[in-house]
């Protein structure tokens, strides 16, 4: 790639972040009284950060039934309310005790 073209990429991408970043100061210059805004604001940093997650946990291990498993686990424990901690590490338990079981079982 020429360095021409990357600078217009790199600008494009710089241009496009900053605005997403502005707009909502631009527009929004009181405090939002709307709960129903305040809301869909507050949960879009949890709704983009599942959107990328979520496909690359299925994919991440090669074998969808030990990403099944790892997912299982993580939403049972995330249910009954365990710390973040006790999700994880029960999570890549579930997700090596499948792998181990379909490796050396099958």
């Amino acid at each position: 790639m020429n360095p021409s073209m990357f600078a217009i990429y790199l600008a494009v991408m710089a241009g496009t972040t900053y605005l997403v970043r502005v707009i909502p100061f631009v527009l929004f210059r009181r405090k939002l009284k709307n709960r129903r805004l305040t809301a869909f604001f507050e949960y879009i940093p949890y709704t983009v950060l599942a959107a990328m997650t979520l496909p690359a946990m299925f994919f991440a291990t090669g074998n969808i039934y030990s990403a099944i498993a790892g997912f299982i686990a993580a939403m049972v424990l995330a249910l009954l309310e365990k710390s973040l901690l006790t999700v994880a590490v029960a999570t890549c338990l579930a997700t090596l005790a499948v792998e181990l079981v379909s490796r050396y079982m099958i």
